[in-house]
């Protein structure tokens, strides 16, 4: 599902030009001095001279990044320490942008953060922004993304420096010509970039705890984003061990987000049904597509999961199956609640051999005979039995046609369904009678006495 493989789609901001700091140029006019030789207006000491000056305007007026970048060369090599490069390092990062040579704008960028306080928080946070962009690029780069993804060093950078622009982005004031609304409009589009480029690296690091808790920080964000629920669920199976109950309503939450599109709803859904199969291997598939459902609708209507919140595990099913009777089954069900759901998710679809019971009715039909039977473990219940609550579909053997009223019979076959109180009963399939019961042909079929039933039958 390539839609939901990207990392949030956010569109570039034009040149990185929001307009949350100063522009580079205004800056660079209101701290220029005199010239070198010159005393300053207000006596203080030149920072730089006017040839310094004239040779970054230069570079700066250069609209193509190829011969740019050589402008800006030529003035580092010429001025090593120069105090305009808090403005030569910015231009270089948005040269090489343009040019694709993403890891030079991330040498750049960091070159911008080094300089510690003598760069404000507008031109941190610009350079950061930049850098964020770079590592999105270098990660979505088909050529490139397999080594990058590999790259811990550069996916660490990134996670550090993403959460450094948020701290950066913090900072900025908001520009009096802005509004309220405008500027808190603006930094949540770029919080989101900047926690979903941390989630990202976080999952490059394999550091699931750092991704989830960025993840989280986009929904909150934007509850409705189906990319970042479905790839926070991802990090959630990829913890050790699996946080499966949260990787499962985080990623029903991307089946139902508002800004899923139809087929990326029905994709994912179809992986969401697969992960449940496979953690509880129930024999049942109508009962993981009811799970699936009442999943589905549980986690459209809350971002977070209740506590209460559980699926039975395959685990959970193994231990419910070891000591599993039909009797035990019969009770469970009859019962109700938690533990009735682990045994019917446990016993549907398994074969029982060899269950008693009473016949109540017998309907011969074309395919198959239709026995209605009371489940009966002890000579007293057979007396009082007249209640059918299993329904026994016969195949192969149409003999089972002239099973008498009233007898007793033993079965072979496999649960399929089971219809809850007050009408209780139990369907069966592809049942085989035993043979001892079945009437032989020209001979009436004395009523059999219940003979002892056999695990897991009783």
């Amino acid at each position: 599902m390539n839609g939901l493989q990207k990392i949030v789609g956010l569109a570039v901001i034009a040149a990185l030009s929001l307009n949350l700091g100063s522009a580079v140029g205004t800056r660079a006019q209101a701290t220029q001095t005199a010239p070198a030789g010159q005393d300053a207006a207000a006596g203080a000491k030149p920072q730089y001279t006017m040839a310094e000056y004239n040779s970054y305007q230069a570079a700066a007026a250069d609209k193509n990044p190829t011969s740019q970048v050589k402008a800006l060369d030529d003035f580092v090599a010429k001025y090593p320490n120069s105090a305009l490069l808090i403005y030569i390092y910015p231009l270089y990062y948005q040269a090489y942008s343009q040019l694709k040579n993403y890891p030079k704008v991330i040498e750049y960028a960091d070159k911008v953060v080094a300089l510690g306080d003598k760069v404000d928080a507008g031109a941190r946070y610009q350079a950061l922004y930049a850098r964020a962009f770079a590592y999105n690029a270098m990660t979505a780069d088909p050529a490139n993304a397999n080594t990058v993804a590999k790259d811990t060093a550069l996916a660490k950078s990134a996670l550090d420096a993403a959460v450094a622009g948020l701290k950066a982005l913090d900072e900025v004031k908001k520009p009096e010509s802005m509004s309220d609304d405008a500027f808190a409009a603006q930094k949540k589009q770029i919080q989101i970039y900047f926690h979903a480029t941390a989630a990202q690296a976080g999952m490059a690091l394999k550091d699931y705890n750092a991704a989830v808790a960025h993840y989280k920080a986009v929904l909150t964000l934007n509850p409705d984003d189906a990319i970042t629920s479905y790839r926070l669920g991802l990090a959630y199976m990829a913890m050790t061990p699996p946080r499966q109950m949260d990787a499962f309503w985080s990623i029903a939450r991307a089946v139902t987000a508002k800004g899923a599109t139809k087929a990326q709803s029905d994709k994912v859904k179809d992986y969401l049904r697969k992960l449940m199969v496979n953690y509880q291997q129930a024999a049942c598939d109508n009962l993981t597509d009811a799970e699936l459902n009442e999943l589905l609708q549980l986690a459209s209507s809350s971002p977070d999961r209740p506590e209460s919140y559980k699926l039975p595990s395959a685990d959970d099913l193994t231990a419910a199956r070891k000591d599993m009777t039909m009797r035990s089954v019969v009770e469970d069900l009859k019962a109700g609640g938690d533990k009735a759901k682990v045994t019917w998710l446990a016993a549907c679809g398994l074969e029982f051999p060899e269950v008693p019971g009473k016949v109540i009715e017998v309907a011969p039909g074309t395919d198959a005979v239709q026995l209605k039977v009371a489940f009966v473990t002890s000579e007293a219940e057979f007396e009082s039995a007249s209640t059918p609550n299993m329904d026994v579909k016969v195949v192969g053997q149409p003999e089972a046609a002239k099973l008498e009223k009233n007898g007793a019979v033993h079965f072979t076959g496999t649960l399929v369904s089971f219809d809850p109180d007050p009408a209780f009963m139990l369907h069966f399939d592809k049942a085989k009678v035993k043979e001892e019961d079945l009437p032989k042909e020209g001979t009436k079929k004395p009523a059999a006495r219940r003979p002892a039933a056999k695990k897991p039958a009783q």
